[in-house]
């Protein structure tokens, strides 16, 4: 070895430990993590892996580089209020509210400072998250998973799967749906040209949910439409199995719906809301701010059809409708 090669190679050398030394001493930010689900519910935990999976890709390793701090809470305002104080006084770098707009409203009541990022949330700007869609101004933004246009695509379906409807029951929870209005009156709008009539119930428990259905069972030719909201989606296998019970055509906004036999489910890709959220956790975490970076629409929509809960409802899917699903339950 020449000797100018070698004393290269010892000057490399007695650099390695400094630069290892400058690796392990970076910073470590903290992400704080608000979901209103059950804990270890796994819809949440694969919309967490898909984040994830996009962090790494992005070079934020769990563990490494950021850290998580979790608050699971179900659908009570209390807890939920309760968890958003705990994760703003840890101060974190960032706190993401997993698909709930009380989450989203109580961790805003908590801080105007921290970064807050929302994924699968409706109409933030009615809401008062943010001040417009392109320029939120605030400490928040992020991703929203359904319009109320949607209301009138789920009419529809249920109307191509059961060409006699004549009522569509439509029950809501006030709390986890301050949006409620917006979606009721595109539902009507919507309703009158179908002829279709909206029998709209607010419900704030399963047990009143079952009730409703119930009732509704009794009227020929009824469908349903679970108006989207977090309490919706942490009870979406019971909402299937109680309709399947009482025999009541259903749709729903989220897949997990007819993956756990309900009939048919049409709604954006929840996951990947997370997997585009995980560019802007890179870009507020590398300073940007969230005033500055436009509230994203979903890109990437679903129409999943459950055949087996078809045949136990006695209906028979169109083929064209078949035919432009992206998954058909067998």
């Amino acid at each position: 070895m020449q000797r100018r090669e070698f004393i290269t190679l010892l000057g490399g050398a007695a650099a390695w430990p400094l630069t290892a030394s400058a690796q392990q001493t970076a910073p470590l930010r903290h992400i704080g993590v608000l979901l209103v689900r059950k804990e270890g519910d796994p819809v949440a935990q694969a919309s967490l892996a898909a984040l994830r999976e996009a962090l790494a890709k992005l070079g934020w390793m769990e563990g490494k580089n950021i850290k998580f701090e979790y608050r699971w809470v179900e659908t009570d305002s209390s807890l939920i209020q309760h968890a958003a104080k705990e994760l703003v006084a840890l101060q974190p770098n960032l706190i993401i509210s997993a698909a709930s707009s009380p989450g989203t409203a109580f961790l805003l009541q908590q801080t105007r400072t921290i970064p807050l990022l929302f994924v699968n949330i409706v109409d933030p700007v009615g809401q008062g998250f943010v001040a417009s869609m392109s320029r939120p101004g605030g400490n928040a933004t992020g991703f929203v998973n359904l319009e109320t246009s949607m209301a009138g695509k789920w009419l529809e379906l249920l109307k191509q799967v059961m060409p006699r409807l004549m009522r569509a029951a439509v029950p809501f929870n006030p709390v986890t749906s301050p949006y409620a209005d917006l979606y009721l009156n595109y539902f009507k709008s919507i309703a009158q040209s179908l002829g279709v009539e909206i029998i709209a119930a607010p419900i704030t428990d399963m047990a009143a949910f079952e009730g409703f259905v119930a009732a509704q069972a009794h009227e020929p030719n009824t469908g349903l439409i679970p108006m989207p909201s977090a309490f919706m989606s942490a009870h979406e296998a019971e909402i299937a199995a109680i309709v399947t019970r009482h025999r009541v055509p259903a749709i729903s906004y989220n897949r997990a719906f007819a993956e756990a036999g309900g009939l048919a489910s049409y709604g954006n890709d929840t996951n990947d809301n997370y997997r585009r959220a995980a560019a802007y956790v890179d870009r507020i975490l590398k300073g940007e701010n969230p005033s500055e970076l436009p509230v994203q629409f979903p890109i990437k929509f679903e129409l999943v059809i459950n055949l087996k809960a078809a045949k136990t409802l006695g209906l028979e899917i169109p083929p064209t409708l078949l035919a432009t699903a992206d998954e058909v339950i067998e």
